[in-house]
């Protein structure tokens, strides 16, 4: 019976692998092995009805509250148009360079993130746009469809990033302590994309073309009113909303919910904001925000019987007492992730795995907004890794037959190595997102 809280804990992964929607499994879980655990007399009926009162304070946790504003924020953008002026200017920018169309893409998903976060649209309006416009100029199709899904999941660790503010709220961090940090890998991300593009452009001129130099003809004056037009009010909404967060005037929700103001009065100056459209944000912002609160209804009821059948503790004495002690646990929490990222949406994977290892980590004294960061890349490259990365999915529904499911996975793996190695930079020199270094 002392093995109770690992055979619920496979049993948990079991009925996720079978297809089962993740948080009834968990909260399935819960019920069978707490009646099992009661049934054997592992723990007293009195620390289930602990379970309405834990319930109710995640579901009244303001922190949480930031996720539909932001993916409010990020529908509202995707839908008035700022991704189509975005790729139209930057191309104009830096068309006349080999692989210049690829930058400009990578360019544009960094501000994108900054502003939208949201992957799908991100992926879907950057697919929808550069995709025929490379493929026309003759560049590689694994090049191209790599470079569109690899840029789009940038707004999960470039700031505001819901990523984050579940990280924040399930390790009991500041979301803005997470934003500050994650600046730096998120843009050391968009950098390496660009300097990995301009490499193989360079050794390789047929991968990546230029455009032609009849298609930007216009004149410094115009380009110059266009780049303007195009990326001062992003600008101005990011520095709103991150600024605001930094310098301490508001917190993540506070500026979540400013920032949602903001895209829908940029979205009215423009005129592209449409009664179809707000429903239909409004409505995807709501199935979004359901689908995290059922996950975390379930992972709480797993997490407090798992407690309660002494899982944790079986957890703790297994991770801690691993070769390597700070960095072997890092090396495995986040091979764990990273294989489960495979497999699982970052909502799930987040839920279930941080309330076993955010124990252990604090036990080894490892800095836990540093601790975030780093499950926050490797979440991120969980959009990325076949077969079940979402971002793939997205451009294929998107390419039809001009792309072959083949092309995509072949273009992604470059950008999987260079996140995985972002991720192991920011391991090891915890100095690159502003934090200390991890444990004693």
């Amino acid at each position: 019976m002392d093995a109770l809280g690992l055979w619920m804990f496979l049993g948990a992964f079991a009925l996720i692998f079978t297809g089962y929607p993740v948080a009834f499994a968990l909260a399935g879980t819960a019920i069978i092995f707490g009646l099992i655990g009661l049934a054997t007399g592992q723990f007293d009926a009195l620390l289930l009805r602990a379970l309405p009162d834990r319930i109710f304070g995640n579901m009244s946790n303001f922190t949480l509250l930031a996720i539909p504003y932001f993916v409010f924020m990020g529908g509202i953008l995707g839908k008035s148009g700022p991704a189509e002026d975005l790729l139209r200017t930057a191309g104009l920018l830096f068309g006349r360079l080999r692989g210049g169309i690829a930058v400009a893409v990578v360019l544009v998903g960094m501000l994108l993130a900054a502003t939208t976060g949201v992957v799908a649209a991100t992926v879907v309006t950057m697919g929808l746009i550069s995709l025929p416009i490379m493929l026309k100029y003759g560049y590689d199709k694994g090049l191209a469809s790599g470079v569109i899904v690899a840029s789009g999941t940038l707004g999960q660790i470039i700031p505001p990033s819901v990523v984050l503010v579940v990280l924040g709220s399930e390790l009991g961090v500041s979301v803005g302590d997470l934003f500050l940090g994650s600046l730096v890998p998120g843009l050391m991300l968009g950098g390496l994309y660009i300097a990995y593009v301009l490499i193989r452009a360079r050794l390789n001129p047929a991968l990546a073309p230029a455009m032609p130099a009849e298609e930007l003809n216009i004149s410094r004056g115009a380009l110059l009113k266009q780049v303007v037009r195009a990326m001062v009010p992003p600008l101005i909404l990011i520095f709103v909303v991150l600024g605001s967060i930094f310098y301490g005037v508001a917190t993540a929700t506070e500026a979540g919910a400013v920032g949602a103001l903001g895209a829908v009065l940029l979205a009215l100056a423009n005129r592209r904001l449409t009664r179809a459209a707000l429903w239909d944000v409004t409505l995807s912002s709501a199935r979004l925000t359901a689908f995290v609160m059922f996950i975390l209804i379930g992972s709480t009821a797993f997490a407090l019987v798992f407690r309660a059948l002494d899982g944790d503790l079986f957890m703790q004495n297994l991770l801690t007492t691993l070769p390597g002690g700070v960095i072997g646990f890092l090396i495995l929490t986040n091979l764990v992730i990273f294989i489960l990222g495979c497999f699982l949406d970052f909502f799930e994977i987040a839920f279930i795995v941080l309330p076993l290892f955010a124990p252990v980590a604090r036990e080894l004294g490892i800095d836990m907004i540093w601790f975030g960061i780093l499950i926050g890349i490797n979440l991120q490259t969980s959009f990325l890794t076949p077969p079940f990365g979402f971002s793939l999915f997205y451009l294929r529904g998107i390419a039809g037959r001009a792309l072959a499911t083949a092309d995509i996975y072949r273009g992604v793996v470059p950008f999987i190595a260079i996140q995985l190695l972002v991720l192991a930079l920011c391991m090891v020199f915890p100095g690159l997102t502003g934090l200390r270094a991890a444990g004693p």
